[in-house]
C-alpha cells in the first residue's frame, strides 16, 4: 500500500521534499498544521513529544509534523528557529501562532483555539 497523508499521528519530515509535500497537502486540504521543530538532544523536546503524539491521535483533522532541526537545517533556518522545541501553527500558508518551549498547557490551548475557529 502506498504511503499517503497520515492521519492520527505525527508525521516526521526527514527531507526537504517530504516537508514541502506535507505543507502543500495541508494547505490544499485547508487543514491546521502544527509543526514541532525539535532535536534529538533536546530534553524538553523529549518531555513534550508524548503529548504532541497523543494530540495527533485525538485530532485527526489536524496535520502534525515533526522536524529535527539537525536533520533539516535549511527548513529550520527558513522558519527562523532559534530554540527547541518551537511549535508553529499554519493554515493555508499563513503563520497563525508560534510557541517556543515545552509549554504543555499553552500548546493544548493554542491547538484548541485554532481548531475551534476552523470549524466555526
Amino acid at each position: 500500500m502506498a504511503r499517503s497523508v497520515s492521519e492520527g499521528h505525527v508525521i516526521a519530515c526527514h527531507t526537504v521534499e517530504e516537508w514541502n509535500s506535507q505543507i502543500q497537502k495541508g494547505n490544499d486540504n485547508k487543514n491546521l498544521i502544527v509543526v514541532d521543530f525539535t532535536a534529538s538532544w533536546c530534553g524538553p523536546c523529549r518531555i513534550i513529544a508524548p503529548l504532541f503524539a497523543d494530540m495527533a491521535k485525538k485530532l485527526s483533522h489536524v496535520t502534525f509534523l515533526k522536524v529535527d532541526i539537525d536533520e533539516l537545517q535549511s527548513v529550520a533556518a527558513d522558519w527562523a528557529i532559534e530554540a527547541m522545541p518551537t511549535f508553529i501553527f499554519l493554515k493555508e500558508g499563513k503563520i497563525l501562532d508560534r510557541i517556543v518551549g515545552a509549554k504543555r498547557e499553552e500548546l493544548q490551548q493554542t491547538i484548541a483555539k485554532h481548531t475551534s475557529s476552523a470549524s466555526a
